[in-house]
C-alpha cells in the first residue's frame, strides 16, 4: 500500500516505506536520508493518544523501533532488520497535530549488527532519545 506523505502534512523529500502492515497501522511513519543519518517523521492525530491528551508511549516507542530500523538499512530497499534491543528515555510530551521528526545515527556496523541511536523531537524540543541493536537478516519471501 502506497501512502502519501502529502496527506499526513509531512515535509517534502520524506516518503513511505511500504511493507510493514503494523507500522501503516500505528502511523503511519515516513522517511528520508538526510544530510547527517537517515531522518524520520510522524504527523500525531488523535488516535495516537492516551487519556492526558499526549501521544501514547508505546506509539513513540514504536516510532523510535521504526527509525532505529531504518537508520539501520538506511532506508534501503529489499533490506531486512529485527530489533534485538531498543532503550527509550521519555523527555517531553508529544500532543496531537505535532509534527514528530526523528534524526538517527548508526554508531557502528558489523557484518549483521547495526548498533543506531536516534533523538525524537517536536520543533527542536527533544521528545524521546532512543538507542538499540539491529540486525540484517534475510528478506521474508
Amino acid at each position: 500500500m502506497k501512502i502519501d506523505p502529502n496527506d499526513y502534512n509531512i515535509p517534502e523529500g520524506f516518503r513511505h516505506y511500504g511493507g510493514d502492515p503494523a507500522e501503516d497501522s500505528l502511523g503511519p511513519f515516513f522517511g528520508r536520508i538526510g544530510e547527517n543519518g537517515f531522518e524520520t517523521a510522524f504527523r500525531a492525530q488523535a488516535k495516537h493518544c492516551n487519556g492526558h491528551n499526549t501521544v501514547h508511549g508505546g506509539i513513540l516507542m514504536s516510532f523510535a523501533d521504526y527509525s532505529l530500523c531504518m537508520a539501520g538499512i538506511d532506508g534501503e530497499e529489499g533490506v531486512s532488520v529485527i530489533t534485538i534491543s531498543c532503550n527509550n528515555e521519555f523527555i517531553l510530551p508529544a500532543l496531537e497535530g505535532d509534527l514528530i521528526l526523528g534524526r538517527c545515527e548508526v554508531l557502528r556496523q558489523g557484518r549483521s549488527l547495526i548498533f543506531v541511536r536516534c533523538t525524537l523531537s517536536v520543533n527542536g524540543n527533544h521528545v524521546l532519545n532512543s538507542s538499540g541493536v539491529v540486525k540484517r537478516i534475510p528478506k521474508p519471501a
